[in-house]
């Protein structure tokens, strides 16, 4: 029998921080098994105290709790004979960075991502800067609970630790250097909102040491306030400023910065399937898509595939998880993918969601083409999509609620070669999620509120 994940889910541990999974007491555990599987998989001695244990970075967002997670990861990594890299606040896709250039182990990043400050997460990195595959995390796992988690290293073998103070700033060089060295940012006023999170003081530098004007937004961050009314979830803050300001571009990141929301010189937003089709486009004409494909999910938009079809490219869509679009990446030699929320790989340049990166993208084509964001993303039409999503008392196979399944093939009956149909459990709960594609959004609206009514039917009693 296949034993499936129960704490890795699809980015990283994550919940309610001091409640379990999210408590001290785990990450101690977490810390005491990452450095004995890194130990055996580098061959790097055994906490004897001849210098070799594991080496694992950390870095984390800004949120409260990450204090109470970063010092007992530390303290597992350290029993177990580890030395820790303390990293601080630093953008999820920095740890990625690092955890490379710094040649770590592993690289553990402290965030909930987009979630409210009182959440938090834990999610890895391995040498190579990418994810770490479900394979990996089960065996991880499994590790925490075998005995041998107990037996940590005594007298010279215990570990230390020590503060990269500089990680920020290594960062920040990385990121510049993803932009061509001919252009500059000179003239081009850009509000940035770093969401009161992890990128708040390395986004406006590197926008700024580019040469650009930048009107910071979210970037007092308190322990409490990241993410809140702010950054990629509430792009309103950016479309408001760049109205006011009358800025060239505006820049929503969320609460560890792998996620990017752009918004136009109009005030209008530019989601992740814009940007795609805005880069892709034109790497298919110069010829530097690698096989001519664009990595995306089931969730992005129907004109996202049409406007790279148009120009011989093809989209592969992948399950809904920034991570499952980087292995596809990596196993059909891909360059660029990612997903409508906002998370963009380029993997040229990086081994995960960047969103600070892909901004730097898309002002170079802007640069280099003289042409607004706005008639830059014209290149992408949209279809119209409708979303919608169903709490139900328990979950259920697909397949055994006939009522919701007899809907679902009516309306791939009615939209035919015009539209798409998606309907897929939550992750994490019980909630169904419904997307709908198609010509008319009046239609795909009816469509849903039946696919909503049979699903509830199929409860049982």
């Amino acid at each position: 029998m296949t034993r499936t994940r129960e704490l890795f889910g699809t980015d990283g541990v994550r919940g309610r921080a001091n409640v379990y999974p999210m408590t001290p007491e785990l990450a101690l555990r977490l810390g005491r098994a990452l450095a004995l599987v890194a130990r055996k998989s580098n061959g790097n001695g055994n906490g004897n105290g001849n210098g070799k244990g594991a080496q694992v970075l950390i870095g984390k967002d800004t949120r409260l709790s990450g204090y109470m997670l970063e010092t007992a990861l530390a303290a597992g990594i350290c029993a177990m004979g580890g030395r820790v890299m303390l990293c601080g606040p630093i953008p999820t896709p920095a740890v990625a960075n690092l955890t490379q250039s710094m040649r770590a182990d592993v690289g553990v990043v402290i965030s909930a991502s987009h979630n409210p400050f009182g959440d938090n997460g834990i999610k890895i990195f391995g040498p190579d800067g990418f994810k770490l595959p479900d394979r990996d995390e089960l065996a991880i796992e499994a590790l925490l609970s075998d005995p041998k988690l107990e037996k940590g290293s005594t007298g010279a073998g215990v570990g230390t630790a020590v503060r990269i103070d500089d990680a920020a700033g290594r960062y920040i060089v990385f990121a510049k250097n993803t932009f061509p060295r001919e252009l500059t940012l000179n003239g081009v006023r850009v509000v940035v909102d770093a969401a009161h999170g992890a990128a708040y003081k390395v986004a406006p530098a590197v926008l700024a040491e580019l040469g650009a004007e930048v009107i910071p937004l979210g970037v007092r961050p308190n322990g409490r306030n990241i993410n809140r009314n702010c950054g990629a979830m509430h792009p309103e803050h950016v479309q408001n400023e760049v109205r006011k300001r009358q800025a060239t571009i505006g820049i929503a990141l969320d609460g560890d910065a792998d996620r990017l929301i752009v918004v136009d010189e109009k005030g209008s937003v530019v989601d992740g399937d814009a940007v795609m089709a805005l880069c892709a486009t034109r790497m298919l004409k110069a010829g530097t898509l690698a096989n001519n494909t664009l990595v995306s999910t089931v969730m992005s938009n129907m004109g996202l595939e049409r406007a790279i079809a148009k120009l011989g490219g093809r989209l592969t869509r992948t399950q809904v998880g920034d991570r499952y679009v980087v292995e596809e990446m990596r196993r059909s030699g891909a360059v660029l993918g990612g997903e409508q929320s906002g998370h963009l790989v380029f993997l040229h340049h990086a081994t995960t969601g960047d969103g600070v990166v892909a901004a730097l993208q898309v002002l170079a084509t802007m640069v280099r083409e003289g042409k607004a964001v706005s008639e830059l993303a014209k290149v992408m039409q949209r279809v119209p999509q409708v979303l919608k999503n169903v709490k139900l008392p328990a979950r259920r196979p697909i397949g055994e609620m006939p009522a919701l399944s007899r809907q679902i093939a009516l309306a791939e009956k009615k939209l035919g070669k015009n539209g798409r149909v998606l309907v897929r459990w939550s992750g994490t709960e019980a909630k169904l999620r419904l997307m709908v594609e198609g010509p008319k959004e009046d239609v795909l609206n009816t469509l849903v509120d039946e696919m909503v009514h049979a699903a509830h039917a199929d409860l049982p009693g």
